[in-house]
């Protein structure tokens, strides 16, 4: 495979996360719950400047759902407004109501372009050596598949246990993809930009020192830590799972109105916008994908 590019390098993925598992439209009128709303809002922030989505659908109560028909149908009306210009990640969150079982048979019906699993999660702390096997077993046939998958990390614990796991080998891909989630557990429920730094100190220390990362944040530092994250080389993302307000403060008109914002300080500060071809390009090569679909 060829060396990625200097350019493609320096680009910065912006991804959307924008209803996540809890939220309702109590919360913001303007947070897209069905398949047309998720549609309308994916090419409204892909004219802002995000090239990939995270995404959640709901059953018919509202509730977090982990129904491959419903993925199916979202992922369809997406495809219909933005084509290939933006990646679509699923999501396998648990959210109380899913075990590790459920999350991977989602993504074995589904056999997503990009899937995002928690280490926490899916490999629960005491968990038996016929688990860590499955897990790896699936994990395996998910990269063989082509999914690209990103381990969500918490803290820097979940990371050593990431690394760890990545030297056992049963972590199958060449540096694996990962998203930090800042202050998750923040006592005043904010993130702060200096969240990222046990990430990156662990980061350094380790063998996944060139592996690609990404971050979330909660509250109304989301635009700081972000900002933050691209200054240090990393990936954003942003949206209303995570977020209502822009940095003032002020309730954002939508999850575009967030987006906008940070494109523009990313641009500001000398990085180019990465589309969804130069990020595909970018996560294959340094997960080894065998797929190039």
């Amino acid at each position: 495979m060829n060396d990625i590019s200097a350019t493609e390098r320096e680009a910065v993925t912006i991804m959307v996360a924008p209803n996540g598992a809890r939220r309702s439209k109590a919360d913001h009128p303007a947070l897209p719950l069905s398949s047309d709303e998720l549609a309308q809002c994916a090419e409204d922030c892909l004219k802002a400047g995000a090239t990939a989505i995270h995404l959640h659908v709901r059953d018919d109560e509202g509730r977090h759902s982990l129904d491959a028909e419903r993925y199916r149908q979202a992922i369809a009306a997406i495809r219909e407004r933005v084509g290939d210009d933006m990646i679509i990640q699923v999501t396998t969150e648990a959210v109380g109501r899913y075990r590790p079982r459920e999350q991977m048979e989602l993504l074995r019906e589904l056999r997503p372009q990009a899937a995002s699993l928690a280490i926490r999660e899916i490999l629960p702390q005491g968990a038996t050596a016929a688990e860590v096997g499955a897990l790896a077993a699936f994990l395996h046939e998910m990269h063989d598949a082509g999914v690209l998958v990103q381990y969500i990390l918490y803290d820097a614990d979940d990371l050593r246990r990431l690394a760890v796991l990545h030297e056992e080998g049963r972590i199958p891909q060449r540096q694996p993809w990962m998203l930090f989630v800042l202050g998750r557990y923040a006592r005043d429920g904010r993130s702060h930009p200096g969240d990222l730094t046990p990430f990156l100190r662990e980061l350094q220390a380790g063998r996944l020192h060139e592996a690609p990362w990404s971050v979330c944040a909660f509250g109304v530092n989301e635009y700081l830590c972000a900002v933050n994250a691209a200054a240090l080389g990393g990936d954003v993302r942003v949206g209303f799972e995570n977020n209502l307000l822009r940095a003032d403060g002020s309730l954002a008109a939508d999850n575009a109105d967030n987006v906008a914002r940070i494109a523009e300080a990313i641009d500001k500060m000398g990085r180019k916008i990465a589309t969804a071809q130069e990020t595909l390009d970018r996560l294959r090569h340094s997960a080894g994908a065998v797929r190039q679909t």
